[in-house]
């Protein structure tokens, strides 16, 4: 796969990821309204499965990232031995990952009759947040890594898209756990936003969890990287064309 199909996947796998979390909030908060718990529910099941049906598409195409740490942290344990990504294919994937996202915040904020871009006005801000974005982001990246690395990539569709739905209520912070999904959701001001003011501390939570994920992996999955087509799921092989 040539780097610009593969970060076209990203793009547009990031995109729909938040568009299935940006529309579920706005689906759950008009046909739930006033239930915040219910709202949560409806949302997180909508979100985790939505993330395990686009592994399932896009994964053979790029490996299904859809998230700039992941794609970093495949970087940074594949870097010596060269199985990860190049810089060149980390640049590319974040930025088709970001970029998606704020497409995917569009095109949520279409379907459901508002304006393209609108900036999120729900503060999101506190220790208790960045702790639990810290921890849910260190958890994802593990899990990842360690179903990869024990040869259980088959089993993360359902995996990652289980552990984003319960990470909704076992973290405070609703567990964004993904810089890209972080700045697509400051366009919509809706359920599913968060205030400008309040991302920059949320992306370095993230990044500090991506760290302590990388701690992790050393003290109890040692050994080779996985090669990054492995990363999160497996990506096809395609024959030449013949001649």
């Amino acid at each position: 796969m040539n780097l610009a199909r593969r970060a076209s996947a990203e793009f547009t796998g990031t995109g729909l990821l938040v568009t299935a979390v940006i529309g579920s909030g706005i689906a759950a908060t008009r046909l739930s309204p006033g239930q915040a718990g219910l709202q949560l529910l409806e949302n997180a099941i909508a979100t985790g499965l939505a993330l395990a049906a686009l592994i399932l598409t896009f994964g053979p195409v790029s490996g299904a990232h859809f998230n700039p740490i992941v794609s970093a942290v495949d970087w940074w344990l594949g870097r010596r031995s060269r199985t990860g990504p190049t810089g060149r294919d980390l640049l590319a994937y974040a930025l088709a990952q970001t970029a998606g996202a704020i497409g995917g915040a569009v095109l949520a904020n279409l379907m459901f009759g508002l304006p393209a871009a609108s900036r999120a006005t729900t503060v999101r801000s506190g220790s208790n947040l960045w702790l639990a974005e810290t921890i849910a982001t260190a958890g994802l990246v593990l899990l990842i890594v360690a179903l990869a690395r024990t040869g259980r990539t088959a089993t993360a569709p359902a995996a990652v898209g289980a552990y984003i739905g319960a990470a909704y209520w076992w973290t405070s912070s609703t567990s964004f756990a993904n810089p890209a999904v972080t700045i697509g959701r400051m366009f919509s001001d809706t359920f599913a936003g968060i205030a400008p003011a309040s991302a920059p501390l949320f992306l370095a939570a993230q990044l500090a969890g991506g760290l302590l994920a990388c701690a992790a992996i050393a003290w109890w999955y040692p050994g080779p990287a996985p090669a990054a087509a492995d990363v999160v799921v497996p990506q096809a092989q395609q024959k030449a064309a013949p001649r």
